[in-house]
């Protein structure tokens, strides 16, 4: 049998704990940084299109919760299944860790075949309810059906590409979303703009993209170069391999779907107090939260392999080393990203729009729903720690608690202490996030605390 960290570019369980992070987070952080600009190349230029670009913009807007979903429900399969993979390589289980490769992929294709069902059936009604208006409809409409035929290769893309870098890979998972975003760039002015398709074109540029980066994922996990490999007979169900990889997935999964539901609670209302534009500058709003988060889930995928793989071979001077060099850094950068929005948030609106109206309503609006911005660093490093360590009953109610429990009925509650109506649902996000910090850094000292206490005394 090979070693088991043979054809890894890290060695998981030895080295520098400094540099591995860097070695993996760096391929990690670029990864999400690039998403961004996967996700916000369309909208910087439907913003942009001629006459038509504000309400372009906040058509597909509305279309945010529905692309959410569809990648929460890649992270329902793939964020726990990715982990159990890496503790059971720390462990030396190679074949378990491929059954669990070959049952998740299997979920991710099924799952694709059932959304792409239910939301050419149901999408118009669907974006109706979300906060389209008869202004916006048509364009959220028109990008919807293109998008939804391409869920099978977000599924495979997204769900996938967690498998290489739970091994290690990290520069080869950077690449499958690089060579996507790459794509997506080029192709967007072309069918917008060349062939004159408008935001239909927008659409296709992006389900084109994505149908190349998961046949780079497919192509990658099947050949000699990756340790892992998707094998057919691995890839029946077994509720013993699937079900505990969903468990641990549900964490993810709340947190990306829930932003779907959060995305909608927003909207209905910002639609009802300020109209289209208060929609629109929505969609600004939630670009910029993207681009703050997304980024700090890039270092927390790049220091998962280290943490879950120590923790499986039980090293536990390694995990802790991983977690305090992971909080250091995503406070940092969220420390920065608070910075930008508080003193230059017109270095993110000037992206999406030259409308008048939408500068001057994005302007103040950002101030208070990024004003706990700076917090997250603390947020993310903690809650995905639960994850990477397999402990999916805390996580899942950490996910569960800023968003269900706290952030969708501040949203319906505060407009009726304020005059200011719009002020108050924008207010809803900063008054969560803190409360929420605060509970999941209080959680974690206590778990963590115990974690290595249980450790201790097995290693004795």
């Amino acid at each position: 049998m090979a070693n088991k960290n043979e054809a890894k570019e890290v060695d998981l369980g030895s080295g520098s704990v400094g540099k591995l992070l860097f070695q993996l987070a760096v391929p990690a952080i670029a990864a999400q940084i690039i998403n961004v600009l996967y996700n916000m190349v369309d909208r910087m230029y439907i913003g942009h299109l001629p006459n038509v670009g504000a309400n372009a913009l906040t058509g597909v807007g509305v279309t945010f919760p529905v692309i959410m979903a569809i990648s929460a429900f890649a992270a329902l399969v793939s964020m726990g299944g990715a982990p159990r993979a890496s503790i059971m390589l720390g462990k030396g289980n190679k074949e378990e860790a491929e059954h669990i490769l070959g049952n998740c992929t299997a979920a991710l294709i099924g799952i694709a075949v059932v959304l792409t069902a239910f939301f050419l059936i149901f999408g118009r009604r669907i974006l109706l309810m979300f906060g389209a208006s008869d202004n916006t409809i048509e364009y959220g409409w028109s990008y919807m059906q293109i998008y939804a035929l391409g869920t099978i290769f977000v599924q495979l893309a997204l769900g996938l590409n967690a498998f290489i870098n739970a091994q290690g890979y990290a520069k080869t998972g950077m690449l499958t979303v690089l060579i996507g975003a790459i794509c997506n760039i080029i192709l967007d002015p072309i069918l917008m703009f060349g062939f004159h398709m408008g935001v239909r074109g927008a659409a296709l540029a992006t389900i084109i993209s994505q149908g190349i980066s998961s046949a780079w994922v497919v192509l990658f996990l099947i050949s000699r170069k990756s340790y892992l490999n998707i094998r057919l007979r691995y890839m029946r169900p077994k509720k013993e391999i699937l079900f505990p990889a969903i468990a641990l997935g549900a964490a993810p999964f709340v947190m990306q779907f829930t932003e779907s539901i959060l995305n909608i609670c927003f909207n209905t209302s910002l639609l009802k107090y300020g109209g289209d534009v208060a929609v629109g500058a929505m969609t600004i709003m939630g670009s910029v939260m993207q681009f703050s988060l997304l980024p700090l889930q890039g270092m927390t995928q790049g220091a998962q392999p280290i943490i879950s793989f120590n923790y499986g071979a039980k090293k536990l001077e390694r995990v802790s080393r991983a977690f305090r060099l992971l909080l250091s850094v995503c406070m940092g950068y969220s420390t920065a990203m608070w910075l930008i929005c508080m003193f230059a948030p017109m270095v993110f609106i000037n992206i999406f729009t030259k409308d008048a109206a939408l500068i001057s309503f994005s302007t103040w609006s950002i101030h208070i729903y990024m004003a706990a911005v700076l917090l997250f660093g603390a947020q993310l490093a903690c809650q995905q720690t639960f994850i990477a360590l397999g402990d999916s009953k805390t996580s899942l109610f950490l996910a569960l608690l800023r968003k269900v429990i706290l952030l969708i009925p501040l949203i319906y509650i505060l407009p009726n202490f304020f005059e200011n109506k719009v002020l108050a649902v924008f207010m809803a996000e900063p008054i969560a996030d803190t409360i929420a910090v605060c509970t999941t850094v209080l959680l974690f000292i206590i778990s963590f605390g115990k974690l290595k206490r249980n450790l201790s005394q097995d290693a004795r």
